[in-house]
């Protein structure tokens, strides 16, 4: 529907004027090659997008003629913004429809039709949409970011259609940040990699004290760069935040004479605006009209001029077209709020100078990248810890800081799932090595109950202290410690006798703990004689359970083993076919088929520690572990990685593998 020598013309023009990147550049001929009725154009905050639109625009109109692009977005503000950057009149997508609707809006074969802030918009009506563009025999380009604030409808569409096409046209490169590491970082927030906290902080990016304090903090930061000129936001999700800041902002401008007391009016928010206020105006208005041909949307901002005697304000509008407008009286009374502070939601789409975020425990993924991508210069997160949600943060030791809320937030994630997504969804986490290890440890644990009570009545114990082992919380994980034991071939029976009888247990406060630490100590040092047997791992990683037990628990047992071994085969094909960044840490991979079956089994057990432990970092075992038994299953991921580096290093011909010979080792047993 485009022709490539027509693009091209159009990007070469483009790149002479250093207005367009490589990136865009290849983003935009796949674009015109698709032949598809539906494409979508992905990128992450910063990418360039609206660049990319532009230039598709001009190279479009060039082709079809004056007229054959449509611009829509599912607010209004975003409609006029996508206006002023294609130079075309844009719509929002209720008032398009409902123009279609009456029989006075049409789309018309060989149109454009470019669906800005895809995300925002929701299902159904992206459905309708793109169902009416393939009857009327037109193209729709959806353009957003899946990782960016969906739609508040019944959404998901957009991530659903990017998630299942392999060759989605996505722009990679970031172009908004003054800072070089920050370019980089906001796409691991993106992607909710949590060691991307540690770049933050390093870059003194991230503060932590109580909800007051990180308000008083982020405030008086934004009231700095506002002195000094700069372009700022006050980002919080908490709507009493937003007025108690607004408020407060107010106030500290009529004393400095930036807002002018006098004549003022009364708002819906219970605050009030006089001359030299920043209002944003909460109802689309297309009667009122602005002196640059725009008119009144859900979302400007505007500064206001004047306070009129009937109540009425005269407001320019900041950022985008500009113009004046009076907005009556009835319409400032229950459609105008303060605009100093805004939520995450009002602030996408935005780009400033500088931001500063109010983030909680109960902040989600999306409204943290969506706030800390905002400002060219600097984002800042003022990271609140006096209010822990136990669903959200990950405690550590020394309790709450700002990492545990921050890596929460990460993990935490508010974007709607279409129903096949939240299908896939339940069956990967049902599936997941996570899962299937707790299922194997809890029946092998009630499976072998009797006989490791048994094991201990007999290694020398007195029945006081059997009692205390089994009324006590040790006494599982120290079940789960001889099984490891028994699966690293040690005899328990002499191992666990000489346990008890080298050392009095009468003073120990928690016999089980101190059997633990023992048994730890010995099977730590056995791991470091070179001529002991390599132990019964399943994947890797989790000990087999030996020994006589019942054939429904052995059948259950033996049917999770072989689920977690398959798993972790289909994770390692993947990554190898993907050719995942954390790979890199692997060696080379081999070709020759011994080498390659070995270093295949190492890739295994570090994707059956990734799976486990819910790893997605770009390194091979991501952050430190947080519990006892993740950093034994990191020691053996560890010794993984140097297995298949040292495999990778004995191969001659360290060349990338090829799918068939991939398929063939992973079939190896």
């Amino acid at each position: 529907m485009l022709d490539l020598d027509v693009i091209q013309k159009v990007t070469r023009r483009e790149e002479r004027l250093n207005a367009l990147s490589r990136d865009q550049v290849e983003v935009l001929a796949r674009l015109a090659v698709s032949g598809r009725r539906v494409d979508l154009l992905i990128g992450p905050a910063g990418a360039g997008k609206t660049t990319a639109m532009r230039v598709l625009h001009r190279a479009w109109t060039d082709q079809h003629g004056h007229g054959t692009v449509v611009g829509l977005a599912p607010s209004a503000a975003a409609a006029q913004v996508l206006a002023e950057d294609l130079g075309i009149q844009c719509e929002n997508t209720a008032k398009w429809l409902h123009e279609h609707d009456a029989g006075r809006a049409r789309f018309c074969a060989g149109q454009l039709v470019i669906l800005d802030e895809a995300t925002l918009a929701g299902t159904l009506t992206v459905d309708r949409l793109t169902s009416l563009v393939a009857d009327a025999g037109a193209k729709v380009l959806l353009v957003g970011d899946w990782a960016q604030l969906q739609s508040v409808e019944a959404g998901g569409a957009f991530t659903l259609l990017a998630s299942v096409r392999a060759d989605t046209p996505e722009l990679t490169e970031v172009h908004r940040f003054t800072n070089e590491w920050e370019k980089a970082a906001s796409l691991n927030l993106r992607f909710g990699r949590t060691e991307v906290i540690g770049r933050y902080l390093e870059h003194d990016r991230v503060r932590g004290g109580t909800t007051a304090e990180m308000i008083d903090a982020a405030y008086a930061s934004w009231r700095a760069d506002v002195s000094r000129g700069l372009d700022s936001v006050l980002i919080t999700e908490s709507t009493q935040s937003v007025t108690e800041l607004n408020q407060r902002a107010r106030a500290e401008r009529l004393l400095d004479g930036d807002t002018v007391a006098g004549a003022e009016v009364n708002l819906v928010d219970g605050t009030s605006a006089s001359e030299g206020d920043i209002v944003i105006t909460r109802r689309n208005e297309r009667r009122l009209q602005t002196g640059s041909g725009s008119w009144v949307c859900n979302g400007d901002r505007w500064i206001v001029q004047r306070v009129l005697t009937d109540g009425s304000i005269c407001v320019r509008r900041l950022g985008h077209g500009g113009g004046e407008v009076d907005l009556p009286a009835a319409y400032v009374a229950e459609r105008v709020d303060l605009g100093y502070a805004v939520t995450a939601h009002r602030a996408q789409g935005i780009t400033i100078d500088t931001s500063h975020v109010v983030v909680t425990s109960t902040t989600t993924r999306e409204n943290l990248y969506v706030s800390m991508t905002r400002g060219r210069r600097s984002n800042i997160a003022y990271v609140a810890l006096d209010k822990p949600d136990d669903s959200h943060s990950t405690p550590e030791p020394n309790g709450i800081t700002a990492s545990t809320v921050l890596f929460g937030v990460l993990k935490h994630s508010g974007a709607e799932l279409s129903a096949h997504q939240t299908i896939e969804a339940e069956q990967a986490r049902w599936s997941s090595i996570a899962q299937l290890g707790a299922e194997y440890e809890t029946i092998a644990a009630v499976a072998q109950q009797e006989r490791w009570t048994g094991l201990l009545r007999n290694s020398g114990l007195t029945e006081d202290q059997m009692e205390r082992i089994l009324d006590s919380d040790s006494f599982g994980p120290l079940t789960a410690e001889l099984r490891r034991a028994e699966a690293g071939r040690h005899d328990l029976t002499r191992l666990m006798s000489d346990l008890i009888i080298r050392r009095s247990l009468e003073d120990a406060d928690d016999v089980g703990a101190v059997l633990i630490s023992r048994l730890h100590h010995v099977t730590a040092s056995a791991k470091r004689d070179s001529r002991r047997v390599e132990p019964k791992l399943i994947a890797g990683l989790i000990p087999l359970a030996v020994g006589p037990m019942g054939e429904e628990m052995a059948t259950a047992l033996q049917e999770r083993q072989e689920l977690i071994e398959s798993r972790a085969m289909v994770l390692a094909a993947a990554a190898v076919e993907k050719d995942e960044p954390w790979l890199s840490q692997m060696g080379g991979r081999p070709m020759d088929a011994n080498e390659r079956k070995a270093w295949l089994r190492a890739v295994q057990t570090v994707a059956a520690y990734r799976d486990r432990y819910n790893v997605d970092a770009d390194t091979a075992l991501g952050g430190e572990a947080g519990t006892d038994a993740q950093k034994l299953d990191r020691a053996r991921a560890r010794q993984a990685v140097r297995r298949a580096q040292e495999v990778a290093a004995n191969d001659l011909h360290d060349q990338p593998l090829r799918a068939p010979a991939l398929g063939a080792a992973l079939t190896m047993k």
